[in-house]
């Protein structure tokens, strides 16, 4: 697998994000990564008028976390770099239920530590093979590829201020909550919106991070399967400016709501997934990322994760900017946008490749840019209970 080359602004880019203090071996240099992500980031949160860094946003998490890089382990630990029979791939193990299905997928009982298991079954197998019976049993999973062209990705409209403006969030995890922070750090009235059976599970991951992105944000959780609370789940999308949803389609249609209508109607909708609405395939940071290309490659030529879940900040600092459009002509706009496609579009080629040394006891780029580690953000507020703000919620908008 080829290195991939850099520009001299991405490569400082990446030096300041802490992004490369998350990539390599733990043993050996920090691996500055391919393409021009961290600039990129930069770029949207000049445009978008943030009171942050984009760069930094990309590694922020870790800061909060503490974990570091682990080479062809995700920083996250929930995702390895795996050996197939014509390359290598990347396959997820973070949810509950994964290790049943990476039992399915290799079709053999595997243990509370299915690695071995998996990593057998993968030598013997093409990672074409692997991304096709992944997409059918819903494991997020798939194979490194090469970087291709960049990805064209949807434009977004005139820009406007969205202060007092109300956005809702159906998302869960760090994509589309990193969105409707954004969007409420520019003033908006976030409502995060849960359904009982399916809380966020970043309520179940580090607290100090999961208050940075919801502090401030109100709380509401309703129940589809019953008809009154399905009824305000319609009327909520009815008075909503900006939607921002990590669902495919067919979750929020069981729910009876209408991404396209209410697009149609004048909401600004923003639809995060993996591999697009018209894709089911499951999809992560960590797995996308290294799909899409987005690996760094030691000097051994093994592929390590780049940062942390890095497919997840990229595409949220991406969402926030489309869920800026001002709607035109009375109609708002439905963006789909894939995790994919938003790290394919900053997969750029042709430039030279760039490497980290030892100068003055740390690690700087070739254009010695000093590699810093991730920073948190300070954290002002809290982040509410699960549907501690349904009941006014719904006296708002005179749902009983």
């Amino acid at each position: 697998m080829a290195i991939e080359p850099f520009a001299p602004d991405a490569e400082a880019d990446w030096a300041h994000s802490g992004v490369v203090a998350l990539t390599g071996d733990p043993a050996g240099a920090p691996l500055i990564p391919p393409g021009r992500a961290a600039t990129a980031a930069r770029e949207v949160a000049d445009r978008c008028g943030l009171p942050v860094d984009g760069r930094r946003l990309l590694a922020e998490r870790a800061a909060f976390t503490g974990r570091g890089r682990r080479g062809a382990v995700s920083v996250g630990g929930g995702c390895r770099m795996l050996p197939t029979g014509d390359g290598w791939a990347a396959v997820s193990c973070a949810r509950p239920d994964d290790p049943a299905l990476l039992g399915a997928l290799i079709e053999a009982e595997v243990s509370d530590d299915p690695w071995p298991a998996v990593a057998e079954w993968l030598r013997g197998r093409s990672g074409e093979e692997l991304t096709e019976r992944a997409a059918l049993l819903g494991v997020a999973a798939g194979a490194v590829r090469e970087p291709g062209a960049p990805a064209d990705l949807p434009t977004p409209g005139r820009a406007r201020a969205v202060s007092g403006l109300r956005v809702l969030d159906f998302s869960a995890l760090w994509a589309g909550p990193l969105c409707a922070h954004l969007l409420g750090l520019l003033g908006a009235d976030v409502v995060k919106v849960e359904t009982p059976s399916r809380p966020d599970g970043a309520r179940g991951g580090d607290a100090e991070f999961y208050r940075l992105l919801h502090a401030g944000n109100r709380s509401v959780v309703l129940d589809p399967d019953e008809p009154g609370q399905r009824r305000a789940l319609a009327r909520l999308v009815e008075t909503a400016d900006i939607v921002v949803e990590a669902s495919r389609p067919r979750a929020l249609e069981r729910f009876g709501l209408d991404a396209a209508a209410a697009a149609e109607a004048g909401t600004i909708w923003v639809s995060v997934t993996a591999y697009g609405r018209g894709d089911d395939r499951v999809g992560f940071g960590d797995d996308v990322a290294a799909a899409s290309g987005l690996v760094a490659v030691d000097e051994r030529g093994v592929p390590c994760f780049v940062g942390d879940a890095i497919a997840d900040p990229l595409t949220g600092i991406v969402a926030a900017e489309l869920a800026l459009s001002e709607p035109e002509g009375g109609r708002g706009a439905l963006y789909d946008l894939a995790m994919s496609d938003v790290v394919s579009s900053t997969m750029d080629t042709g430039l030279p490749a760039a490497r980290t040394c030892r100068s003055g006891g740390r690690w700087v780029t070739g254009g010695g840019v000093p590699v810093v580690a991730p920073r948190r953000r300070a954290v002002d507020g809290s982040a509410a209970a699960s549907g501690a703000h349904t009941a006014e919620v719904l006296r708002e908008l005179a749902v009983s």
